[in-house]
């Protein structure tokens, strides 16, 4: 049986973890070297880090925090914020990421993620995608959620998919931060079209949520969360032995 995987997530914003909810009205939580380094020595499987302003404002991705998380944890880090362009992927690998996270890169240039994945390998590649409801449809978002590209979410994701993204990573702006529950709905409609990992993101609350989540979407890989462990509202070690007494298979520190 495969092991889900538990999945904090740093939003860096001028070198601070940072978490707002609907993708708005953030605020400070910590320093990412500490966070990082918790989470890493909690029993977190992996750990997300994304620089949430580097493709709005325009600019590179920082490196030098990128590094310095890299060096003090143990666990696989996966990296996304301002990854347009295969120097990108390159500056970032370097650093210490195991894998890159593509987003609004991706909706500028679709032949970035089959470029990268003919590079680096498509365990290398995931692709990042802000979804929101809209009219009805799933609709993909880009620069952080503040634009809508006026595509149907499945759609780009199966043709991301197709293009060697080795995994996904569904952020439902709906439920972002608003600790009712992930998006099972959009969930399901992802993992019943691709057939590779996919990480759920956005609406965890509880523990409950989490366990939901894997009994209502056996197909999912991994839930990602931010508030509910910045905040100590969920202990990870907690969180995976019971999500293991009820029968959902977990890697236990």
């Amino acid at each position: 049986m495969i092991t889900k995987r538990i999945i904090p997530c740093l939003d860096v914003r001028g070198g601070r973890v940072v978490k707002g909810v609907n993708f708005e009205g953030v605020r400070d939580v910590s320093s990412p070297v500490e966070l990082g380094k918790f989470y890493s020595d909690s029993g977190a499987d992996e750990l997300v880090f994304y620089d949430i302003t580097a493709s709005v404002e325009g600019r590179a991705l920082f490196t030098d925090i990128l590094r310095e998380v890299a060096s003090t944890i143990f666990i696989p880090l996966t990296v996304g914020g301002g990854i347009n362009t295969l120097d990108d992927f390159d500056r970032v690998l370097k650093c210490g990421a195991d894998k890159v996270s593509v987003n609004s890169g991706a909706i500028r240039n679709p032949h970035l993620i089959y470029e990268a994945a003919q590079r680096y390998g498509d365990q290398c590649v995931v692709l990042s995608a802000d979804i929101k409801r809209v009219n009805g449809e799933f609709r993909v978002f880009a620069k952080g959620g503040r634009e809508d590209t006026g595509m149907e979410a499945i759609e780009w994701i199966k043709r991301c998919v197709g293009n060697g993204a080795g995994e996904v990573v569904v952020n439902s702006i709906d439920t972002d931060g608003v600790k009712k529950g992930f998006d099972i709905e959009m969930l399901r409609a992802v993992c019943n079209a691709v057939n590779v990992p996919v990480i759920a993101s956005g609406g965890a609350g509880c523990v409950q949520d989490f366990i939901d989540l894997f009994r209502e979407v056996p197909d999912i890989d991994a839930g990602l969360a931010a508030s509910v462990f910045h905040f100590g509202e969920i202990a990870i070690p907690d969180l995976k032995r019971t999500l293991a007494s009820e029968g959902i298979n977990m890697r236990l520190i």
